[in-house]
């Protein structure tokens, strides 16, 4: 049975919120996990500047991602939720303690150590954890009658703790490319030297990951081996980080961040062609999985006015913010 339109519609939606969740917040993300490296609190409050303006408006792609599941895909919504309750509680934990972090370190001096442990601790733990649900959808989850049917700990298992490590250092890959792109001076320096490292170690992650997918992820490496067309995008992915390498050499403040979007994108389309058509990995479908037609075409009067205007305020914020943080913001 083929989807719908609006299944097409709505699992395109969600699945273009991901992406872009990945790549702006994943910067945010990065900065945070980054700013225990700063040894000065100069560098530390500069690097804060460059994602003040933008990283609490990148979470609305997070909400929008959940309700999104929760109204057009339940069956989805209720599964991952089983089989990720864990891995989201922390998750929330560590937004929480991030955001918390970010607004008091400005208001203490006395106690700025401890929010900016929070800080750090609070992104990383966030980075991880997402990290870690991709591992968990690599290997399958377990589904009886629509529910989850694994373990409340399943999630944590060695592919899993690999790709959760390998989120985080491709997040802070993101966040130093990030400061680079919006720094001047000796913080901009700072990050270029920080960016060969943690493209070696995403290198490295990404060859263990693929050594442990032909024990763990039977699936995934099977369907990717169906669709040799699919291995187009891992080879993406590698000259991008290449290019990222090429762009630190040749000092050019906005190719390891493009370049880093650009691997992001290529990963995340190699998952696509891994998972597809299932959207619970490997046993509930697009067309299983969603809503009766009748709720779709009511929630797609709503979004046809939600979704331009949370696309339209991302993008002034971005317009109103470009250039680099010079004075400063805070």
């Amino acid at each position: 049975m083929q989807p719908s339109g609006l299944t097409l519609f709505w699992a395109g939606v969600i699945a273009v919120a991901i992406l872009i969740y990945a790549i702006l917040d994943g910067f945010d993300l990065g900065v945070g996990i980054l700013f225990r490296l700063a040894r000065r609190e100069e560098e530390r409050a500069w690097m804060i500047n460059t994602i003040a303006p933008y990283w609490d408006g990148n979470q609305t792609w997070l909400v929008m991602i959940g309700a999104g599941l929760y109204a057009a895909f339940p069956v989805v919504y209720a599964i991952l939720l089983g089989a990720l309750y864990v891995p989201v509680l922390l998750l929330m934990i560590g937004l929480i303690f991030r955001g918390i972090a970010f607004e008091f370190r400005h208001r203490t001096v006395r106690m700025r150590w401890l929010w900016d442990w929070g800080f750090f601790l609070g992104s990383a733990l966030v980075a991880f954890v997402q990290g870690a649900a991709v591992g968990v959808m690599m290997r399958g989850i377990p589904v009886e009658n629509s529910q989850y049917a694994g373990q409340a700990f399943g999630w944590l298992h060695p592919f899993s703790i690999v790709t959760g490590v390998g989120m985080v250092f491709g997040y802070t890959l993101l966040g130093a490319s990030w400061v680079a792109l919006k720094s001047e001076g000796g913080i901009r320096a700072w990050a270029y030297r920080r960016i060969p490292w943690l493209v070696g170690a995403v290198l490295a992650v990404l060859f263990l990951s693929f050594l442990l997918t032909f024990q763990y992820s039977v699936h995934a490496r099977s369907n990717l081996e169906a669709r040799p067309w699919g291995f187009v995008f891992p080879a993406i992915g590698l000259l991008a980080l290449l290019g990222v390498l090429f762009g630190v050499w040749k000092k050019r403040d906005g190719m390891p961040f493009a370049m880093t979007a650009l691997f992001f994108l290529a990963a995340y389309l190699t998952l696509g062609v891994m998972f597809w058509p299932f959207m619970v990995p490997y046993a509930v479908t697009v067309v299983q999985a969603a809503a009766p037609e009748a709720s779709l075409s009511f929630l797609f009067v709503g979004g046809i006015v939600v979704l331009p205007v949370v696309v339209l305020y991302t993008l002034a914020v971005y317009w109103v913010f470009r250039g680099k943080v010079r004075a400063g913001y805070g």
